[in-house]
């Protein structure tokens, strides 16, 4: 059982920042990409950044220059740092990653359940 849990939300005023992290935990044999996506009220899911095991990350357009990924592969952690915060940045906040739970198996995705951040104007 693999699990992603996720920490760092809550209520920040415009211009503030917030960081989120996230940690998998189980039976976990190697994790390839590790990110970060989000939905909005009213919106769909979409991307927010994303690293590789190597360390090559992809932003949202709407973020870069704000939002920093980092990720620890010996402590199976990713982290998003979030800086100059707008209202439009307002959403549920998810961790994803692939992950590997032995040598010969599949590259499968795991989600973990949302951290909520609210940015006030």
């Amino acid at each position: 059982q693999v699990q992603l849990v996720e920490s760092g939300g809550g209520l920040v005023q415009a211009g503030g920042s917030l960081r989120l992290s996230c940690a998998a935990s189980g039976s976990i044999f190697l994790i390839t990409v590790m990110g970060w996506y989000r939905q909005g009220p009213g919106k769909q899911r979409e991307l927010v950044a994303r690293i590789s095991r190597g360390g090559s990350t992809n932003y949202a357009d709407s973020v870069k220059g704000r939002f920093t990924i980092s990720r620890d592969n010996a402590k199976n952690t990713v982290s998003l740092q979030m800086n100059s915060l707008n209202p439009e940045d307002t959403a549920v906040y998810y961790c994803s990653a692939g992950i590997k739970v032995g040598a010969l198996s599949g590259d499968q995705d795991y989600w973990g359940q949302g951290t909520q951040v609210t940015v006030s104007s």
